[in-house]
């Protein structure tokens, strides 16, 4: 008899209980594993930023057309209801949104060349008005330029070389071609996901295993839709209020190019707080060169911050449905990082972004604490009527 067998149980386990079990790890091990797990889930984080900022070139118009096709996607259908092939709507579509691009870049283009052409002299009013304001502390510039005549003096006869930056017309220049190509690849990408109607829905449908997970994932696709759609239309309609008072009220105070204004600041708009920020500085800015009173700046910029605020804190919540407000400060950081990765076109994409990752939160068990974390105060618990679990027929 082998004495070196070790006791067997009833059922043919060791008999030195569960902690010389088979295949389980304990003590010191298990927390080098759990470290060992957050530290591969930190590098997989580091490295889809990455990826996410070395190729937006490519991923920028993907993901733009991606969202574009979901916005129009409920339009397409509709049309798909009414005999229309899926690829005339879709060639309709396209050509509606690159008629509103031209005619949009055709609004800008010349206003914004005067601007441009302009810009020394808008340059020497900036100064002009700055030195009239800063009068009040001759003191502390007097003080300045003492410090830099000391400073200077000990310098000697050294050449200094200046180097010139590119204006502002040659870098518009140089950027126009590349921001033209991302616009063709985004429309023609467009293009083929509405022309090709429901096709990814059906490979979905026909990867998934069972019943339940197909009409789940049916559902969720055409919930994300809807909700994108209904957020993305609701916002232009509110931005396009917020410009047209804006330039109603800018050309009532004698603001120049106020029609100009009011667009700009519609587009602005589009981005949540930084936009409504630069759309104030904006309108300071141009103030502050075109009228001989000093007072008309902060005059002109709180009827702009009045707008907004009654346009934030009245018009949004009402028109926006509370299923579709999200945490104001995840908001915040996700503008950021997405302005910090994909410049502006990230600042645009974050909030539908967030939309749509709620959305997908609301149909799966795992992610219901993601969706109560993304939704605003008190909208926890909120249950949308209009969520169906079923896809629209």
């Amino acid at each position: 008899m082998d004495t070196n067998e070790p006791d067997r149980g009833p059922d043919g386990g060791s008999s030195h209980g569960p902690n010389h079990g088979e295949g389980r790890l304990f003590g010191p091990t298990q927390g080098l594993l759990r470290w060992a797990c957050f530290a591969l889930i930190g590098l997989c984080l580091c490295v889809g930023v990455a990826v996410l900022s070395l190729a937006k070139e490519f991923l920028v118009p993907v993901v733009l057309a991606f969202l574009l096709s979901m916005v129009f996607g409920p339009v397409r259908r509709f049309f798909d209801r009414r005999g229309i092939p899926p690829a005339l709507s879709a060639a309709g579509i396209v050509l509606v949104l690159m008629a509103l691009l031209l005619g949009l870049v055709s609004a800008l283009a010349v206003p914004v060349s005067q601007w441009i052409d302009n810009a020394p002299r808008i340059e020497r009013q900036i100064q002009r008005r700055v030195a009239e304001i800063s009068q009040s502390v001759n003191g502390l510039i007097e003080v300045n330029h003492k410090i830099e005549d000391i400073t200077q003096s000990g310098e000697g006869q050294v050449e200094k070389v200046k180097v010139k930056q590119p204006g502002m017309a040659a870098t518009v220049l140089i950027t126009a071609p590349a921001i033209l190509a991302q616009f063709v690849f985004t429309f023609v990408l467009l293009l083929f996901l509405l022309a090709s109607g429901d096709m990814f829905y059906e490979k979905l449908v026909h990867v998934l295993p069972s019943f339940r997970d197909k009409r789940r994932a049916v559902a969720i696709a055409f919930n994300i839709e809807r909700k994108l759609s209904r957020y993305l239309l609701t916002i232009t309609m509110i931005n396009a209020g917020v410009g047209i008072a804006v330039g109603i009220s800018m050309a009532l105070v004698g603001m120049p190019d106020a029609l100009l204004i009011g667009l700009i600041v519609f587009l602005l708009n589009f981005i949540p707080y930084l936009g409504a920020l630069a759309g104030m500085v904006l309108v300071a800015a141009v103030a502050l060169v075109s009228f001989d009173w000093i007072g008309w700046v902060p005059i002109v910029a709180g009827i702009y911050f009045g707008i907004s605020v009654i346009e934030g804190q009245f018009i949004t919540p009402y028109l926006v449905g509370r299923s579709l407000r999200l945490n104001t400060v995840v908001v915040f950081l996700s503008i950021s990082f997405w302005a910090w990765l994909w410049s502006v076109v990230g600042m645009v994409v974050a909030v539908p972004l967030l939309v749509a990752i709620r959305t997908l939160s609301e149909h799966i068990d795992g992610l219901h604490a993601l969706g109560d974390f993304l939704s605003e105060r008190h909208a926890e618990h909120f249950d949308d009527a209009d969520d169906e679990t079923a896809p629209p027929s």
